[in-house]
């Protein structure tokens, strides 16, 4: 089997090849290839990704190279997790949107929408040398915002799976706080991407016992600390949310912190510059402990179940993935892509039912997914107005003056990315 990751000289890579090494009886990987532009970062990578295979015994082979088409000849899944513009262009949209008193984040809001134009252009033109190397292959995007991204590789019609890490690590937290293991957790997990509520938590499959009630009244506090939010407002809901929907439900609280401290893309940066030091150290042959700050917690298990399952290698049933609405959640359109629990196979992803979806979540899904549509549609054509009105109709912008100049910041600091600017 061989593997190809695009952006294989991330920070994240040692996190997913320590997946690869410790699950090798569930996707047996016989070559894994670690493909990136940066080949001084690549080969720092790459040598500790070798020296981890290595003291985990693993008698794959790991390769690098900067060349994409030799990269994914012949591979039967490629993943995913590219950084269109690096740090820089994420410092970029954490900020310009503050001055108009708007979330910067990087994957919600303007600076979603900025980075949505930079990703999509580039992952289409990689999925179309991917086909044309190998139709059969699989393609699993981790890389954000994995909602638009994915809707995008489905509507070109490439055999494309999102994913996400925010489902694994509440499955993983709600295990621990009950003291059963994760894989006796079940979460009735509903949404798109980003934009998530567990309405329910199961013990030992779809149709499990629903201990949600329990977790909250037993470990409210903690879920509620953790997110960020008043427990009142957990007891009110009767779910949990994801942390996401901390930048809608106290945006401006959030947007008064954001002003006061350095941007989330400063910190990592800085991380990334040391974790790169590390990795150089030649007797170094195991993920650090500082990769755990750098974000993607369990993402190498998520990816490793994924593949496996879609392989036809293994990998659990039922996966929490981004993927067609396909009349799952009534209220959306059938080509809208859902975060959702699936039954996932060679075919892909078959999401399961879910039950009726309270309002109070329906009514932002739509918002959203409205959003996602028009902001697919500015990355795929391009143009000003595209723009504004993907601006415009986002529940955290929604006034046209905001989104006037947004719309002008935006170009202005994205115009060597975009090519109809």
């Amino acid at each position: 089997m061989k593997l190809t990751v695009v952006g294989g000289g991330s920070t994240y890579t040692p996190e997913l090849v320590d997946g690869f090494a410790r699950l090798r009886d569930t996707l047996p990987v016989e070559e894994l290839v670690l493909m990136d532009p940066a080949r001084e970062r690549l080969e720092l990578v790459g040598g500790l990704a070798r020296r981890i295979f290595t003291r985990q015994d693993h008698r794959g082979r790991i390769t690098t190279t900067d060349n994409l088409d030799e990269a994914v000849d012949g591979a039967d899944a490629v993943l995913l997790q590219l950084r269109v513009g690096g740090q820089a262009a994420r410092q970029q949209d954490e900020t310009w949107p503050l001055e108009c008193g708007c979330v910067g984040q990087e994957t919600t809001g303007a600076g979603g929408l900025a980075k949505a134009l930079r990703t999509v252009p580039v992952v289409l033109d990689i999925a179309d040398r991917v086909r044309r190397t190998n139709p059969h292959a699989w393609i699993i995007d981790f890389t954000n915002p994995v909602g638009i991204v994915t809707r995008a590789l489905l509507r070109a019609g490439h055999k494309a799976v999102g994913l996400c890490n925010v489902a694994i690590g509440l499955q993983r937290k709600f295990a621990a706080l009950l003291s059963v293991p994760p894989s006796g957790i079940h979460l009735d997990h509903v949404g798109l991407n980003h934009l998530t509520w567990e309405t329910a938590v199961r013990l030992g499959g779809p149709e499990g016992e629903d201990v949600l009630p329990k977790l909250l009244g037993e470990h409210g506090d903690r879920i509620a600390a953790d997110l960020r939010l008043p427990r009142p407002l957990l007891d009110t809901l009767g779910v949990v949310p994801s942390y996401y929907l901390r930048y809608y439900y106290a945006h401006d609280e959030v947007v008064r912190e954001l002003r006061t401290k350095p941007s989330r893309a400063a910190e990592v940066a800085a991380m990334e510059r040391e974790l790169l030091t590390l990795y150089a150290d030649p007797e170094l042959d195991e993920k650090p402990e500082l990769l755990a700050g750098r974000g993607g917690a369990f993402y190498s298990e998520a990816a490793v179940d994924l593949a496996a399952a879609l392989l036809g290698g293994g990998g659990t049933p039922y996966q929490v993935v981004n993927t067609y609405n396909r009349g799952t959640l009534p209220f959306l359109p059938d080509d809208a892509v859902i975060e959702v629990q699936a039954a996932v196979g060679a075919k892909g992803a078959t999401p399961l039912p879910v039950p009726p979806v309270d309002p109070l979540y329906a009514g932002l899904m739509a918002d959203v997914t409205a959003y996602e549509h028009l902001a697919l549609e500015a990355a795929l054509h391009g143009g000003r107005d595209r723009v504004f009105r993907a601006l415009l109709s986002h529940p955290l912008i929604g006034q046209y003056a905001y989104a006037e100049t947004l719309t002008d910041r935006l170009i202005t600091h994205n115009r060597e990315h975009l090519a109809w600017a």
